[in-house]
């Protein structure tokens, strides 16, 4: 990408560029950007959307699944047209509809122990969709032994959350969680069901963290887990203390190398 922003770019992103906290520097720095989304889902359906829309100029997509009519409640990256289509290609179209400027990267595979580290590499942010406990192990664990920023969200029937971790600075997702549920504790959105616009508060939330990490502007999520409330409209912040005894993100840490995690959270991996 050249230096210099285009008549057409300029247009494009013209009320970002007049922020002062952004300007032309600012969006010379989304347009640079690589941004790994991992789940073209609930959450990285708006997620997405609003990161292609705001100028990230890279974009990689990860996931293993198929656009089904039971997804279009939520995931509004698709379309009744895309079922059948491959999420990550089905993002990708999508995508180059809305902003011919951001390069994307489909994946259509399962995240696992032995390809995450490849393709998180180049990536400049994380941001993490998924809607499983073994993902989310893999994922956090990766990106604190690559030392890789990443956001974390999840949906809940009408409960949503979010917070952002950076290695070094502040707690990792086992420090809030430094085992899964029990299985069967938890249901999936599949079995308890979920409220569409939670998962676009949330995936714009998670948006909105990548934007500012990108700019270097505002205070990220570090240390702070935001919930949201559908039925009553609310939004509280609980913080989280880091563990001193975190198996990952501890000056000793006891976890070194990673493992598949369907096993450790008393799910059967699916097959490929």
């Amino acid at each position: 990408m050249t230096d210099i922003l285009t008549e057409e770019q300029i247009e494009r992103y013209s009320r970002q560029i007049i922020l002062p906290e952004i300007g032309g520097a600012g969006q010379k720095k989304l347009l640079r950007a690589k941004v790994l989304m991992i789940g073209a889902g609930g959450l990285g359906s708006p997620c997405v959307l609003y990161l292609a829309s705001a100028g990230i100029g890279h974009l990689g997509i990860v996931d293993s699944d198929r656009v089904e009519l039971n997804n279009l409640q939520r995931q509004i990256m698709h379309s009744t047209k895309t079922i059948g289509v491959m999420k990550a290609e089905s993002a990708k179209e999508r995508i180059n509809q809305i902003n011919p400027d951001v390069k994307v990267y489909a994946y259509n595979t399962r995240l696992t122990s032995e390809n995450i580290m490849g393709i998180i590499k180049d990536y400049d942010f994380i941001v993490d969709g998924s809607d499983n406990f073994p993902t989310r192990y893999l994922v956090n664990d990766a990106c604190v032994m690559a030392n890789k920023s990443f956001s974390h969200g999840g949906i809940f029937r009408f409960d949503g959350q979010a917070f952002t971790i950076v290695p070094g600075e502040g707690p990792c997702y086992r420090c809030l969680f430094s085992e899964p549920p029990p299985p069967g504790l938890v249901p999936s959105c599949q079995e308890a069901g979920i409220l569409g616009a939670v998962a676009g508060v949330v995936g714009v939330i998670q948006a909105n963290e990548v934007l500012k990490f990108v700019l270097g502007i505002g205070e990220l999520l570090v240390g702070r887990l935001l919930i949201f409330n559908a039925k009553d409209s609310t939004f509280r912040i609980v913080k989280i203390p880091k563990d001193e005894n975190c198996p990952v993100c501890s000056k000793a840490p006891r976890i070194t190398k990673l493992i598949d995690y369907e096993e450790f959270c008393g799910i059967r991996a699916k097959q490929k």
